[in-house]
């Protein structure tokens, strides 16, 4: 259901533009319904599975022949026809139906799979066509980032951004969680870490660094470890990731990446909690280089292991992969990538003195 509802955000424009002429097109199938002239039996065919296949698009995204009729504007029996006459003219079963639920049959999975890029295409080049006719960039974009980075990085650069490009409307938010970019109608997201995903174009906006970190009071009672062995005997603090799963303390040894799960002194679900905890002197934590550089620089706290820094994360802006990619885009990516990078947030190179006690 996920992936079918993954189509749904992008077929919005398409299913709206078929909501003006959606009755044209099933009556005018129906009235041509008579054998003629190939030229008409051809045009009667096209009207029956384009009206068929909106039909089917929306029963899929939506589990539901009763919300797609709600969907589409039209009511439950017209969309119930146009399917039939598609899976009649495909000589085809395409849903199975009872009275509690519609899922899709193998044969009706395949097709939605080959409707989803010519649906696509349909969507970006209205976009295309709409950002060409209204001249400059603008529009709407919807922005996903992790609080952490949203607000120390991103917030901050929206106000230059806004003032560059008036027309484009913004619309930032900040979830702990990974974004769906189908389902949740997102057209930039900031990860952290590794990319992996190869549907999504991800540039990297500084490495990713991660500092273990401890205040001055807490060096000073406890001292800080000289080796990763040494992290079991202090007072650590943990991160619950979006999951519920705690997140492992990640290093590099002799080369090779090392990851060790640290018995907690204190657990939060949220990073700014953790720093306000660790300036508090509560205890050690792995934090990333982006919320402590100016502490660190301003000795308001101290690192240590340096020399297990993980150096294989970074930071990245991702879009969906498109050929053309919306103007309103284009420039949101391009403003943020040169602001991000003239930003002293790359602490490695700052002078920065590891403090081991």
């Amino acid at each position: 259901m996920a992936q079918r509802r993954q189509l749904l955000s992008q077929t919005v424009v398409f299913i709206r533009l078929v909501q003006y002429g959606y009755s044209d097109l099933s009556s005018n199938a129906e009235r041509t319904s008579t054998p003629g002239p190939r030229a008409d039996a051809l045009a009667n065919s096209f009207v029956t599975s384009y009206a068929g296949v909106v039909a089917f698009l929306a029963v899929a995204n939506e589990g539901s022949f009763s919300r797609a009729a709600d969907r589409l504007g039209i009511g439950r029996s017209a969309v119930s026809r146009s399917i039939q006459k598609l899976e009649a003219q495909l000589d085809t079963r395409l849903f199975q139906r009872t009275t509690r639920s519609t899922s899709l049959t193998r044969e009706g999975q395949l097709f939605y799979e080959n409707c989803q890029p010519g649906v696509e295409r349909i969507v970006h080049a209205l976009e295309e066509l709409r950002e060409l006719r209204n001249g400059p960039a603008q529009g709407h974009l919807r922005i996903h980032a992790s609080p952490g980075f949203g607000r120390k990085v991103i917030a901050p650069l929206l106000t230059s951004f806004h003032a560059q490009y008036p027309a484009i409307t913004l619309e930032l938010l900040l979830d702990v969680r990974p974004a769906d970019f189908m389902t949740d109608r997102i057209d930039v997201s900031f990860r952290d870490g590794r990319m992996q995903d190869s549907d999504i174009v991800a540039r990297q906006l500084v490495p990713m660094q991660m500092f273990v970190c401890a205040s001055p009071a807490y060096a000073q009672a406890y001292g800080l470890p000289r080796q990763v062995d040494e992290l079991g005997s202090h007072r650590c603090i943990n991160f619950r990731n979006a999951l519920g799963r705690i997140r492992e303390w990640e290093f590099k040894i002799d080369g090779l990446p090392h990851r060790r799960m640290l018995p907690a002194r204190h657990t939060f679900n949220d990073l700014d909690l953790m720093l306000q905890a660790v300036l508090q002197g509560q205890g050690i934590a792995q934090l990333p280089g982006y919320l402590v550089c100016d502490l660190l620089r301003d000795h308001q706290l101290q690192h240590c292991l340096a020399q297990h820094a993980p150096d294989d994360g970074g930071h990245y802006v991702c879009y969906l992969s498109r050929k053309q990619l919306p103007a309103r885009i284009r420039v949101f990516v391009d403003h943020i990538i040169e602001h991000t990078r003239a930003l002293d947030l790359n602490c490695m190179q700052a002078p920065l003195t590891p403090i081991t006690s």
